[in-house]
């Protein structure tokens, strides 16, 4: 577990790092998905997500405890790939993209005095469980179905899980269409680093990112339920 938790870390943080520098795109972030699910998957399951782990344990796909480490890990990992980029970029930049990190609102300066753009509360996180929902009801079939494994092969549903994330990325930003809102977060992990190495308004309504997530997890493991269990295979 603890070879596999350390894969967790480095895993995680080279997500973190890679979507932080780099101007996200729904074809770069399928790709970099896709190259880190391929090089964890041997050693930990290829998680990388409190999301995925989360879901897991829940369907009896692996202990809570070893879930719980998983987890740790990937928080870890997420701080440490925000580290890096804030080692490397300008201040300017830094500001401006406030590191790579996700957010509701942002403050901006208007003649008229500082204004709250983004998006409400209550929208973002029915639009943060329905695409933690969509991603683990697409994730979990093809990665934890024997049939499905067997039919896709490993590289395939890599591939098409880095494409269904890039999806969401772009339906969440682009369908709501709000200055200030950076897309739904889908990783708890991916949206704790640069929170917690840049601070300040990326704390603001953080809690979304998790409680969004987590909802889904639990909603998927309820349908789950209704499933016959020979679907499913696990460890």
């Amino acid at each position: 577990v603890w070879r596999a938790s350390l894969t967790e870390v480095l895993g995680t943080a080279l997500l973190v790092f890679a979507l932080d520098t780099i101007v996200i795109s729904s074809i770069q972030t399928d790709t970099i998905i896709a190259i880190l699910l391929l090089a964890t998957f041997p050693i930990s399951g290829g998680h990388i997500n409190p999301l995925v782990t989360f879901s897991a344990a829940l369907i009896g796909h692996m202990t809570i405890t070893r879930a719980a480490i998983y987890i740790l890990a990937q928080c870890v990992g997420g701080v440490f790939g925000a580290l890096a980029p804030k080692a490397v970029v300008s201040t300017k930049i830094e500001h401006a993209f406030s590191l790579g990190g996700r957010t509701l609102i942002v403050v901006e300066q208007q003649p008229n005095g500082p204004v709250e753009l983004g998006l409400d509360t209550g929208v973002a996180l029915w639009l943060e469980i329905f695409c933690s929902f969509v991603f683990l009801f697409a994730s979990m079939w093809m990665a934890f179905d024997e049939r499905q494994a067997k039919a896709l092969a490993r590289v395939s549903v890599c591939i098409i899980l880095g494409v269904v994330l890039g999806l969401l990325i772009f339906v969440s930003t682009t369908v709501t269409a709000q200055k200030g809102y950076g897309g739904a977060g889908r990783n708890p992990a991916r949206c704790l680093g640069p929170a917690f190495v840049r601070g300040g308004h990326l704390w603001d309504r953080h809690w979304v990112f998790w409680a969004g997530p987590a909802t889904a997890c639990v909603a998927f493991a309820l349908y789950i339920k209704l499933i016959p269990s020979q679907h499913l295979h696990t460890h």
